[in-house]
């Protein structure tokens, strides 16, 4: 990489500081060069790059890699960030701001990694709303265990307090249909609960003998018991549309 676009970085995620900045690396004209694009995250510990943006940039020239900012952490890709490098095809640098002891933003480390065939497990997988959270760990299962997969939708940070029902009104078109009260759990079936929220936001896969496998905000994806506080806040359950009985 020119240092002409290693120093755009750079500066970049010191004015975005304690924000993570994000960027693209794109060749123009056989020049490579660096585009500064939008964190449209709600929080400071990750990054959304707008679509609108990513296409404008993919207008201008040929995206060569995807850039962002681990304000006060190591530049050493989180599991997210492989999960999403595996996603976009594209190689990612990230970058490492840190305040030092008095008071002056620098960079630590610069870190690149690739898509190398990454894949996360089901279980322990750390959170990452969007892209390591409970609705990916839905369409994960189902194409590991099943061979499906499941259409995905845009989900903005905190969507379940900003108005959508995004459950609800996507469930259909990603292939489910609701139970009834009179349906038994099937491994497979999909339990929509509503926690401390006006929708459902929080979804699990029911893997048989009363346990359901989900991803709750903030905490590692494990096997729980399906019952108590989960099933007292169910909202829902669905069953994929392949898997109806005839």
């Amino acid at each position: 990489m020119r240092k002409v676009t290693l120093n755009a970085i750079r500066d970049h995620a010191i004015r975005a500081y304690p924000r993570e900045c994000c960027g693209l690396v794109v060749a123009v004209g056989g020049r490579e060069r660096y585009i500064e694009c939008t964190n449209a995250a709600a929080g400071t510990d990750h990054f959304i790059l707008p679509a609108e943006e990513y296409a404008a940039a993919e207008n201008a020239g040929d995206i060569v890699a995807v850039v962002h900012s681990h304000p006060d952490a190591s530049s050493e890709p989180s599991e997210a960030d492989r999960v999403a490098c595996e996603a976009s095809g594209l190689p990612w640098m990230i970058v490492e701001v840190r305040r030092d002891d008095v008071g002056a933003v620098q960079i630590h480390g610069v870190s690149n990694i690739e898509p190398a065939g990454f894949s996360v497990p089901l279980v322990g997988r750390s959170f990452a709303h969007g892209v390591l959270d409970c609705y990916t760990l839905v369409r994960d299962w189902y194409r590991i265990e099943r061979g499906i997969t499941l259409r995905d939708f845009k989900r903005s940070d905190n969507w379940w307090n900003a108005g959508a029902d995004l459950y609800m009104e996507n469930y259909a078109a990603a292939g489910f249909r609701r139970l009834t009260e009179a349906d038994p759990l099937a491994v497979g079936d999909v339990i929509l609960m509503q926690i401390r929220a006006d929708v459902a936001n929080h979804a699990g896969i029911y893997i048989g003998n009363g346990l359901m496998l989900h991803h709750r905000y903030g905490r590692l994806s494990n096997r729980e018991v399906y019952g108590g506080y989960w099933f007292e806040n169910t909202r829902t359950v669905l069953r994929y549309a392949d898997d109806r009985e005839d």
